[in-house]
């Protein structure tokens, strides 16, 4: 095929879209449902009219071809998992009894069973729930919604393309099942799992398939001969199947790498590649391997992670070059449109000017079809388009929001010694010991206490003007009361005012930085029914007055006990807000990281003791590639220490990450040179002590064991065990005792009894230690 007929047949389409619905349809229903207030079937219901609204969206806008297996109810991994049949045996009575209520229960847990394992899918907020396999799994295949929603798509009359997680990056998600020994390796199953796949793959085609996209992320990662010997296995065994739709498969958030080549050769009809961040590198593997002869290439140029608007005119000179290297280019968004807001239309708080500078899915799946339609005609097809994204681009370019001379020159100014404490740990250690004065095991929370409807009440009672400032924090103070009372009660040591005041862990301070944009209705999944709105970082940042200490300083005015000042730190600031794309993230998190360090000095002036500042996303945002994580790691450490480096050595500086796999930046932990740092460990039983030993981490930690993400209530002995295990890595004189994460999602009811109980065990096995 010429590259004139190439560019004739590009076609737009998209990996994926957000699942909520305009309104949050979605997470209103599963919550109501999980209330017993809907039914299942008025569930599924809302849920078959949210994909077919969105189905609808799509088309309407130009789309040629949309994706279908994309929603979920919870997590789309947990839905392969299902497909293919690899129920925890724990939940298998419940998912036989009731398939929804124990999908719901793998996600969860109830109060008899754990829940499966959540972490960090790839470099995103979005978190999965981890498959639990073993030499014992056996697979079996159960397409049902993947065909099911096959089904009304087509009926709709359009062009559906299923999308499946992808057999080989399924299998390097998982992990070993509780009981199997650590060092199984889940992709010693393929040859198990393929057969499954290739039912799954025919039953779509029987269903009307044309084509059917298998998503292999994990082959954008570094990966051993072995593991990229599966992949050509694993596609040589899928694309042989006789009488199967077409396969593409799909990679995304970097370059594919040494895979691209095993990719290639591979007996399937399409790869779907990512060329934003990835372009260059991508562009030069493909034109390496002598591109996809006879294949079709789908072509992600447009961000499908950030939110600002593309570069049209660059991104069809991508497109143009790529022509040729393929039987057939289509344009695409670079990822699924999960991982950005729905529509810029609903922000009504937002300039104009500034919010045409964004793209939200619908707006990105408007610039895939113009750039699809480009290519195909021409530039001249597309005049107005490319006319006014110019000017847009342009206008944010000179605009003043974005360049703060001051800012800039104090950032510039920042020495090697800004960026370190004053004495070393083993001196501040002692100083803070003795100011103090706590026992063995001490025991705090991460921070958050329950976000009650009055609370969130409150809140929209102020911005609707049904009550005034006054009686707002009124409402603040009383909560602050109640929250400390209980937490002196219930015998914890290190308090905290619980944040009844903010709205999120992010959004709260990016509302009082300058240089940040708020959504009304930017919500994005992190989890679950668990939605966030990440903050756009717009311009130059700076901190115009305290944050949080008048509240901090309130509550230590009622109780002799330590209260924690609660802060985000610089890289979780930038990781869950939709950063600026015109400058080096590094020095993006100096700019946040002074503007925090003005705050840790307030608080420390106004009597707090104990700050933390919170780094959940430290590995989240770790580079995909080991190449490129020593320069990232470099600035964010040097960040989290730049906005804690000023205080007293007797001010103890805390520190919180939770789901993800700390075991791949315990030395960048370690350079946080934080006094005490609280990690997520009761769903991954304690593996973060043991990955803190091993490397000989020299300061307190704090692995939780109470997991909050579910809502069963650990008991004593439960947390007590979790605790001894933690002891068998991690000296008493340096452990303390906490909950995975803040307590922001759960109930009053369960977070007083969970509480008790940690208190109780660490009484308990304080006991124990001062016997033996």
């Amino acid at each position: 095929m010429t590259a004139k007929s190439a560019a004739a047949a590009a076609r737009a389409t998209v990996y994926g879209y957000p699942r909520q619905g305009p309104n949050r349809e979605l997470k209103k229903a599963v919550e109501g449902y999980w209330k017993g207030r809907v039914t299942a079937e008025a569930l599924r219901t809302t849920a078959a009219e949210l994909r077919a609204a969105s189905w609808r969206q799509l088309s309407d806008a130009g789309l040629d071809e949309v994706p279908a297996g994309d929603f979920s109810y919870y997590d789309h991994v947990l839905d392969t998992t299902v497909m293919v049949g690899a129920i925890p045996g724990r939940h298998r009575d419940a998912v036989a009894a009731d398939p929804l209520g124990g999908y719901f229960a793998m996600a969860r847990g109830t109060q008899e069973v754990a829940p499966l394992e959540m972490t960090k899918w790839f470099d995103t907020n979005y978190h999965y729930l981890v498959p639990e396999l073993g030499p014992d799994t056996v697979f079996t295949a159960d397409p049902a919604k993947q065909v099911a929603e096959l089904g009304e798509a087509l009926a709709l009359g359009l062009s559906a393309r299923p999308v499946l997680v992808g057999p080989v990056t399924y299998l390097l998600l998982a992990k070993p099942a509780p009981g199997v020994p650590a060092d199984f390796e889940p992709l010693t199953l393929l040859d198990r799992l393929l057969p499954v796949y290739a039912e799954v793959i025919a039953d779509l085609r029987a269903a009307g398939a044309e084509w059917v996209q298998l998503d292999e992320p994990a082959l954008v990662q570094d990966r051993t001969p072995a593991e990229l010997d599966a992949a050509a296995r694993a596609y040589r065994a899928l694309g042989s199947l006789t009488d199967r739709p077409k396969l593409l498969v799909a990679s995304y958030f970097d370059r594919l790498g040494d895979a691209l080549p095993v990719l290639a050769k591979a007996p399937v009809d399409g790869l779907a590649l990512d060329f934003t961040d990835a372009a260059a590198a991508n562009l030069d593997a493909l034109a390496a391997v002598g591109g996809l002869p006879g294949k079709r290439l789908v072509a992600g140029v447009v961000n499908g992670r950030n939110v600002w608007i593309n570069d049209l005119e660059k991104s069809l000179a991508t497109l143009g070059t790529l022509l040729g290297l393929a039987d057939r280019v289509d344009v695409a968004a670079s990822c699924s449109l999960l991982h950005v807001p729905l529509d810029t239309a609903l922000e009504r708080d937002i300039e104009p000017q500034i919010r045409r500078w964004l793209a939200f899915a619908r707006q990105k799946t408007a610039e895939v079809v113009a750039l699809a339609r480009g290519l195909a005609l021409g530039t001249d097809a597309i005049t107005g388009e490319l006319a006014a994204n110019r000017a847009d681009l342009a206008a944010r370019a000179t605009s003043p929001l974005t360049h703060d001379p001051a800012v800039r020159a104090r950032a510039a100014a920042v020495s090697d010694t800004d960026a370190r404490r004053s004495q070393p740990y083993a001196e501040r250690a002692a100083a803070q010991r003795a100011h103090l004065r706590l026992p063995i095991l001490p025991t705090t929370t991460i921070g958050s206490f329950p976000q009650t409807g009055e609370l969130r009440t409150a809140r929209a009672d102020l911005r609707t003007g049904r009550i005034d400032t006054a009686a707002y924090e009124e409402r603040i103070r009383a909560e602050i009361q109640d929250v400390v009372s209980f937490q002196e009660k219930a015998g914890l040591d290190v308090l905290v005012h619980g944040e009844p005041e903010r709205n999120d862990m992010v959004q709260y301070f990016a509302e009082q930085l300058t240089g940040y944009l708020a959504t009304e209705q930017g919500w994005v999944q992190s989890y679950g029914t668990r939605y966030v709105r990440p903050p756009i970082l717009a311009g130059d940042i700076s901190r115009p007055e305290p944050m949080t200490v008048r509240w901090t300083t309130y509550a230590q005015s009622l109780t002799d006990r330590p209260v924690k000042g609660m802060l985000t730190g610089p890289v979780t600031m930038l990781a869950w807000s939709f950063v600026r794309d015109d400058q080096p993230l590094g020095d993006t998190a100096r700019q946040v990281a002074l503007a925090l360090r003005d705050e840790v000095d307030d608080l420390e002036a106004g009597g707090t003791s104990v700050i933390q500042v919170d780094e959940p996303a430290l590995r989240e945002t770790l580079p995909l590639r080991s190449v490129d994580r020593p320069a990232y790691l470099a600035w964010a450490t040097e960040a989290f220490r730049l906005s804690t480096g000023g205080v007293r050595p007797d001010t103890q500086i805390h520190t919180h990450m939770c789901y993800a796999e700390f075991g791949d930046v315990v030395q960048a932990i370690d350079d946080l040179d934080a006094d005490v740092i609280s990690l997520e460990a009761a769903r991954s039983h304690m593996q973060v002590a043991r990955e803190l030993a091993a490397h000989g981490y020299p300061r307190e930690a704090g692995p939780g064991v109470y997991d909050i993400h579910s809502p069963r209530v650990p008991s004593t002995e439960e947390a007590a065990g979790l605790l001894r295990t933690g002891l068998r890595a991690i000296p008493a004189e340096r452990l303390w005792v906490n909950p995975d994460c803040g307590l922001k999602t759960r109930g009053w009811p369960e977070t007083r009894a969970s509480l008790e109980n940690l208190v109780a065990a660490a009484r308990a096995v304080r006991e124990e230690l001062s016997a033996s």
